[in-house]
């Protein structure tokens, strides 16, 4: 049986440099990339415009979107994911479609995160809704497995380097929970 191809999902609230980053790792080993918010139905995406947070209702078929498209993807090769996941349960209904998943929690103070926000242009979510993101945010915890902890005041290169030390050849060596 050959064994599908790993999942790396980058998370975090919005602002916080996913994007970038999943762009960027993806690039540096050849894997697919996918961007969480491009599987958002119209309908998120006009309530996120108004500046309306999403609940569980609106974030159940889009994660079950996504999962299936990366599931989908990794038969072809490693897949790369910007996503928010940003409570447990979230993280959890990504791993049924993805049982060999890592995620990439990007951690920053919301100083930092609000600073960037309000400064991106062409992004569908109102800024308003950072607040909104911090409040729902679960951290990953350390009984959570797969997860590594980026701090994302780093440069987009040092968190690209940090990956890549930590996940070349989807080897976590031990660097599940751990604060890079």
């Amino acid at each position: 049986m050959v064994r599908p191809h790993p999942v790396d999902v980058v998370m975090g609230v919005s602002g916080v440099g996913k994007t970038t980053l999943a762009k960027a790792w993806a690039t540096a080993i050849g894997a697919t990339f996918l961007e969480g918010d491009d599987l958002h139905p119209q309908r998120n995406r006009e309530k996120l415009q108004r500046g309306e947070p999403l609940d569980d209702d609106d974030r159940w078929p889009w994660l079950d979107a996504l999962g299936r498209a990366a599931a989908a993807g990794r038969e072809h090769g490693r897949v790369v994911v910007s996503c928010s996941a940003l409570r447990r349960r979230y993280r959890e209904r990504l791993r049924l479609h993805l049982p060999s998943v890592t995620f990439v929690f990007l951690d920053a103070p919301r100083d930092l995160v609000s600073g960037r926000v309000a400064t991106r242009a062409g992004h569908f979510a109102a800024p308003s809704l950072l607040a909104s993101q911090f409040e729902t945010l679960d951290p990953p915890g350390a009984d959570e497995p797969d997860i590594l902890r980026l701090d994302a005041t780093a440069t987009p290169s040092e968190l690209l380097d940090a990956l890549q030390a930590a996940l070349v050849g989807n080897a976590m060596d031990g660097a599940a929970g751990r604060r890079l």
